[in-house]
């Protein structure tokens, strides 16, 4: 990079990032792409594809990349720019590998193992957490389609020319979005996974790569080798449901995503009462008609009516 000579290169993070675009230069993934800004390395654009087998499948996703003045020692920040119905647009999304949560992220981690657990993520249900999304199957493939079609519009110039850039190469590469199935969304339309089986508050998003980084300690070879980035999706490792309140957020209008119209959702509750509560209630009716019938007949005596009511007229 022509600007990486104004920056000095004995400096931990610049040393750092400017390894970590080398590598991806000599091993692109055909998975995901990441530039850094010519006048600013610590920002990144990026492109994800869809993963492979889901309704984001054939999706081009474009996000940017934050990285701390003291990266890889703290963790990045992610921003989507690209409606996907599972993260929210220009809104930094909280993971476990980004700066929501510095105590998962390890130095040994890269902006590479960021965006393959990244693509991992998609497929979990978000379970309130901030800056996600729970949409239908239906409606995430319709923009998986929709997203092929242009890139996003975002920032300056240069930022606009990087995004440009992926996603032209990206688009060359990418697989067509596979056709939703009738059967398909009957059986899986507002169907999301319980809410057990996937966390995006992992104690360890990523696994399977070199974890022998630490603050301390040198950081010129640890860069996960590419050979094992399929392996680093497998080990997404799921945390405690108690993890999730400490970002949570308020469920997002399907209003903030174009092209998808909101879906009034009307859920029924039944509480069935216990026992007991059902007979004080029919007792509690009861002794009410007894009253009224008392005070009826009181009322029709003091007004000498009282015959009516014992059948003498």
């Amino acid at each position: 990079m022509a600007a990486a000579a104004k920056y000095n290169r004995g400096n931990p993070a610049v040393k750092r990032i400017l390894q970590e675009v080398k590598e991806m230069q000599s091993n692109p993934s055909p998975d995901f792409m990441a530039l850094p800004l010519e006048e600013d390395i610590f920002e990144w654009q990026f492109a994800i594809q869809g993963p492979r087998d889901s309704e984001f499948e054939g999706g081009i996703y474009h996000g940017r990349i934050q990285l701390p003045s003291d990266y890889p020692f703290k963790p990045p920040s992610f921003m989507l720019l690209t409606p996907s119905g599972r993260f929210e647009i220009q809104k930094k999304i909280c993971l476990s590998i980004s700066n929501y949560h510095p105590e998962h992220w390890q130095p040994s981690w890269s902006v590479r193992t960021a965006l393959v657990a990244l693509i991992a993520f998609m497929p979990t249900p978000g379970g309130g957490a901030l800056g996600s999304l729970d949409y239908k199957k239906e409606d995430r493939r319709a923009l998986a389609t929709k997203s092929r079609e242009a890139p996003p519009k975002f920032g300056s110039p240069e930022r606009q020319k990087v995004i440009d850039e992926i996603h032209e190469q990206m688009l060359s590469r990418a697989p067509p979005v596979p056709q939703l199935l009738t059967n398909e969304t009957n059986t899986e339309t507002n169907q999301l996974p319980a809410s057990d089986t996937s966390d995006e508050h992992a104690h360890k998003a990523v696994e399977g790569v070199n974890t022998s980084g630490s603050s301390s300690g040198s950081i010129d070879n640890d860069l996960p080798r590419p050979d094992s980035e399929s392996e680093i999706a497998q080990n997404i490792v799921e945390a405690p449901a108690e993890g999730v309140t400490n970002h949570s957020r308020t469920n997002t209008s399907r209003e903030s995503i174009p092209g998808i119209a909101p879906t009034q959702l009307n859920p029924v509750v039944e509480i069935q009462k216990p026992k007991h509560d059902r007979l004080l209630t029919l007792a509690a009716f009861g002794l009410t008609l007894a009253i009224m019938a008392l005070v009826i007949k009181k009322f029709l005596k003091i007004n000498g009516l009282a015959g009516y009511i014992e059948g003498k007229f």
